[in-house]
This record gives C-alpha cells, sequence and structure tokens, in this order.
C-alpha cells in the first residue's frame, strides 16, 4: 500500500474525531449551562478546541494527497505539519482563557452545586473517546502514521479529562463545590499542555530535526550492506508521515558504475522494508585505505 493510499485511511480517523469532538463538545456545553459545572464546561471547550485540531490534521491529510509538481518536487507531505501548528496556537489560546476564568472563580469563591445530570455526561463522554482512542491507535498502526498516532493520544486525554471532570462534578455534589472549578482549571492547564506537545513536535519537524537514535539503527543496517566499506554520512528530514534520508557510502574505487548502482539499489531495499523508509538519496564515494 503507497502512502497516498494510507493518508486516503487516515482521513477516515480524522472524520471519526471530528464527528465524536463535534457531538461530545455541543453535548457538553449544553448541559454544563443547565447544570451549572465550570468542569463540564471546560471540557466541552477542550473538544471544541479538538473539533479545529481534527480539522486541520483532515485538511493536512488531504494537501499531503497531492502529488508533486513544479514548485513542490517533494510533494505536499509537510501541509499536515503545518495544519497541526496551526491547531496548536488555537488550542493554547482557548486554554489560557478556560484557566484565567476558573482561576478567577476559585479566588472569587463563585461556587454553585453543579447537577448530578453534567456528571453523567462527563462519564459517558469518556467512554465515547476511550473508543474513539482504541479505534484511531490500531488505524494509527495500520498505516503508519504519526498524525493519527497524535490524534489517538489526544483521544486518550480527552478521556481522562472527562474522567476528571466527573470526580470533580462529584466531590462538588458531596460539598466539596471548589473541585468543580478546580478540575475545570486542570483542564486548562492539560489543554495548554497538549497544545505545547503538537507545538513542539510540529517545530521539531519543521526545522528538519530527525531523532538521533534512529539515525543510529539506519547507520548499522547500511553497514551491514556487502561492499559498503563505510558509512560516512546519514542525514534524515521528516516529510508528514515519511521519513527522508541522505547518505554517503564509500566503495571500492575500482567498482564500476553498474556495480555501485547495485549497491545503492540493495541500500534502497533494505531501508524499505527495514526501516520503512520509501525516499533515499544515496552519495557514493571512492573508499581510501588509511596510511599507516
Amino acid at each position: 500500500m503507497n502512502h497516498s493510499d494510507n493518508l486516503k485511511k487516515g482521513e477516515k480517523g480524522a472524520w471519526i474525531s471530528i464527528f465524536a469532538y463535534l457531538f461530545l463538545a455541543i453535548t457538553k456545553l449544553i448541559i454544563a449551562y443547565t447544570g451549572n459545572s465550570e468542569a463540564l464546561r471546560a471540557d466541552g471547550l477542550n473538544n471544541a478546541t479538538d473539533v479545529i485540531a481534527s480539522i486541520a490534521i483532515l485538511v493536512g491529510l488531504k494537501i499531503s494527497r497531492k502529488p508533486p509538481d513544479e514548485d513542490h518536487h517533494y510533494g505536499h507531505y509537510r501541509a499536515e505539519t503545518i495544519a497541526s501548528l496551526l491547531a496548536a496556537f488555537i488550542m493554547i489560546s482557548i486554554g489560557l482563557q478556560v484557566i484565567i476564568d476558573t482561576f478567577q472563580k476559585i479566588f472569587e469563591q463563585q461556587h454553585t452545586e453543579p447537577s448530578m445530570l453534567t456528571a453523567w455526561v462527563a462519564l459517558g463522554a469518556a467512554f465515547v473517546m476511550f473508543f474513539v482512542y482504541r479505534y484511531n491507535l490500531s488505524l494509527s498502526r495500520k498505516i503508519n502514521s504519526s498524525a493519527i498516532y497524535a490524534a489517538s493520544q489526544d483521544n486518550r486525554s480527552d478521556a481522562l479529562v472527562s474522567i476528571g471532570a466527573f470526580i470533580g462534578i462529584v466531590g462538588a455534589q458531596l460539598g466539596l463545590y471548589w473541585l468543580d472549578p478546580l478540575a475545570g482549571f486542570l483542564v486548562g492547564i492539560i489543554i495548554c499542555k497538549t497544545a505545547w506537545e503538537i507545538f513542539k513536535d510540529s517545530t521539531h519537524t519543521l526545522t528538519d530535526g530527525f531523532d538521533e537514535k534512529q539515525i543510529m539503527k539506519i547507520k548499522k543496517s547500511i553497514a551491514k550492506t556487502p561492499q559498503v566499506k563505510k558509512v560516512e554520512d546519514v542525514k534524515g528530514r521528516i516529510h508528514g508521515n515519511q521519513q527522508f534520508i541522505e547518505v554517503t557510502i564509500l566503495v571500492d574505487p575500482l567498482l564500476n558504475v553498474k556495480e555501485s548502482h547495485d549497491i545503492t539499489v540493495s541500500i534502497e531495499d533494505l531501508l524499505a522494508e527495514k526501516h520503512g523508509i520509501t525516499y533515499a538519496h544515496i552519495h557514493i564515494e571512492p573508499y581510501k585505505d588509511e596510511v599507516k
């Protein structure tokens, strides 16, 4: 299965997240308003930001499927990463607003007893997001998509947030009225934390960051290839859900062009089979014995 097919399958996971988040956001905000729950309101706003983030991932996946053109020789795979970066800015702005609002209510002691209905809505939402998390986690492993994997982790954190809201509301029912706005405050912290992680990963990718451990694994694999005297250098960058690798190897200077080309083909096959890398630029240089 090629990357375009994988991206198309990934869109299904994004759509499921969008519909789940949209339904839960609307339900939570309405019930939170009628049931006087700050924790459920914050949880609903959290889901609203997740709708935006999921749409950004969906748009990014769609743009990423576009083939290379005259001014995008490497394709459009980074559109997914840019969309995630924009989503992070939106999420952190809403997260900060939730923190400010609940912080004020805690210190102004504007405590109200939320309806028990808000607790059951929060608990039901936790179960819904857990099933969405399991689906997207399984999908991300099937299609090897880092974006859908990140979405699944966000789904899991949302399930935990809803459980936290449930605990806060139940606590308020028992007379601990400060526990409900405190749960809303913690939800705001989680929104900001998730936004920061998305921002950090996106900027790391856009600035051509690459996992050093993965570089070492690739280097060791190539070094075992017959007729490769030395692996001089390995560089990598991420484009969407693809790894682009540049390799410099040293070979016997007496090899002809065909023999050298056959070595590059074997390395390309190795990278595809063992590391899932379908794009590699391999540069060959003559090996020189060290002067003793």
